[in-house]
């Protein structure tokens, strides 16, 4: 399979609150456009550490705002054209449903007892009208079934929590909670991911 280079978009303002973005259209603020920089920085001394020229990889990102802002600020710090990629809505965040925009002590407020028992069983719990990791991890699949060349993504938390569970590098259960960071490249080759801030 083709060498990801993975990252996650930079910080939002909902990621200062801890407010489940999901599907939210939601915009980078000030430190998300620096952590932006620095993975396109990292990148390029990826890529020189490889003897890589950048512009010889597929760039593709989530359709999300955050994540399209993420990539232009990467391609730019790549000296390449910001916009010149493509977006695949199979990368679209995970779906929380009716739980998109809230906190988790607001949920529990609301809806008691549901977050325990998304913690008992969270590869298969579904928000209400939102989707599981099972469901995001079948999505996800199909992309990265896709691919043929080595690639550059821009996109969520989730869909590295996927990839882990579908690589099997972690299992599927640990996977779900794995703390994926803002302003690192997450590099799957070879069965193994490695993991640049």
């Amino acid at each position: 399979m083709p060498v990801l280079y993975y990252v996650r978009h930079g910080e939002t303002d909902f990621n200062v609150e801890q407010r489940l973005q999901g599907r939210r259209d939601t915009l980078l603020n000030a430190r998300g456009r620096e952590q932006a920089r620095d993975c396109g920085a990292l990148l390029r001394d990826l890529f020189e550490r490889d003897c890589r020229p950048a512009q010889d990889l597929d760039y593709i990102a989530s359709p999300l705002q955050r994540a399209r802002e993420t990539m232009e600020i990467m391609r730019s710090t790549l000296g390449l054209v910001p916009r010149a990629f493509g977006v695949d809505a199979r990368l679209l965040e995970i779906s929380y449903g009716e739980w998109e925009g809230l906190t988790l002590p607001e949920i529990e407020a609301r809806m008691p007892g549901m977050l325990a028992e998304r913690e008992r069983d969270k590869w298969d719990f579904a928000p209400p009208g939102g989707e599981s990791y099972r469901a995001l991890t079948a999505r996800i699949s199909e992309w990265y079934a896709s691919l043929t060349r080595d690639t550059v993504v821009a996109a969520h938390g989730g869909g590295v929590r996927a990839l882990m569970a579908l690589l099997k590098l972690l299992p599927k259960e640990e996977a779900t909670h794995a703390q994926i960071a803002q302003g690192v490249v997450y590099v799957f080759a070879n069965g193994t991911m490695a993991r640049y801030a």
